[in-house]
């Protein structure tokens, strides 16, 4: 498959999972006046392991966030109190309240990719020119 077709399926993917939310979370006016709702996302289905969703609950917990849904391994929905956003300011320091991804990022993974690859390669010509001294 070539780059370009890998491309074009995630880009795919993501537009499905981008409609799936939208038809998920559907809030009338005056949730909104009231909430601020969020998703928190893993790039590694984190969610899929308990203690992972405990421990990103609990973190969140930090910016009056309280857990709505699961919505698959990847995907969790949040809501707090509007009025919470006043006290962002004293939250624990390093703790974002608007953040929306759990673990590793999507640029994080790609570079593991990338270092792997690249380790493979630099191994393999090293032990091709072991074996030429031989």
């Amino acid at each position: 498959m070539s780059s370009a077709a890998v491309a074009a399926a995630a880009a795919q993917a993501a537009r499905i999972r981008q409609q799936e939310e939208e038809d998920m979370t559907r809030y009338d006016p005056q949730d909104l006046s009231q909430w601020e709702f969020k998703i928190l996302r893993s790039h590694i289905n984190q969610f899929r392991n308990p203690q992972a969703l405990q421990r990103a609950i609990a973190e969140e917990r930090q910016g009056d966030w309280e857990l709505l849904e699961k919505f698959d391994e990847s995907r969790v929905r949040f809501r707090r109190p509007v009025g919470a956003r006043r006290q962002d300011a004293s939250r624990p320091q390093g703790y974002d309240p608007y953040r929306t991804t759990y673990g590793i990022s999507e640029a994080g993974i790609a570079l593991w990719v990338v270092g792997a690859i690249l380790a493979f390669f630099i191994l393999f010509f090293v032990v091709l020119n072991l074996l030429r001294l031989v």
